[in-house]
């Protein structure tokens, strides 16, 4: 049994999954699972599908150094962004092993969310190349651990309607505007 660095709130209707040492890029892995974060699964699914055809892009929001401005990314109100195949392809084999377990547990597949998400940093791969004048230079691969809890939840439930509107918010000046003048 392996260690996670969050365990779910209800152990019985959660599911898990970890990968490690995978040979894919920390930096894409970390931006793609930070997308699909707190989604459903089958809507996790498709997203990451789609990413791998280019339909929908994976938002860049940390590791943004040199990524192109994307027109896709305008729904996630960010404007870097990229299409990580391989991170993608791997968080889809993740999400499938996650999704038989929860099948293994007697869950219904159909509720389940992606309820904690998280990319480490594995240690560096090492690699070496040849550069000029009889130089070598480190070839350094950096690959991740990932692991994924999956939660069955219910569906949402509709905030109720309050019966009074919220209390606009009056600044300190006017408050004191209206208190001298009750004074006088």
């Amino acid at each position: 049994m392996t260690r996670y660095s969050s365990e779910p709130d209800n152990a019985a209707k959660a599911a898990k999954a970890k990968g490690s040492h995978l040979r894919v890029h920390f930096k894409n892995t970390r931006e793609a699972a930070n997308a699909i974060k707190h989604m459903h699964l089958r809507r996790a699914v498709r997203f990451l599908k789609n990413v791998v055809a280019k339909k929908e892009i994976v938002p860049f929001t940390r590791f943004r150094g040199d990524v192109g401005r994307k027109a896709q990314c305008k729904q996630w109100g960010a404007c870097q962004g990229r299409w990580p195949k391989k991170s993608a392809e791997f968080l889809l084999q993740l999400l499938k092993n996650a999704e038989s377990n929860a099948e293994f547990k007697g869950l219904d597949t159909d509720h389940l969310v992606v309820d904690h998400i998280q990319v480490n940093a594995a240690p560096k791969m090492r690699r070496r190349t040849y550069r000029a004048h009889g130089r070598i230079n480190p070839y350094m691969s950096s690959p991740c651990h990932i692991e994924v809890i999956l939660s069955e939840r219910e569906d949402a439930v509709a905030r109720p309607d309050d019966e009074e509107p919220a209390k606009k918010k009056e600044s300190k000046k006017k408050l004191k505007r209206q208190k001298m003048q009750q004074r006088d």
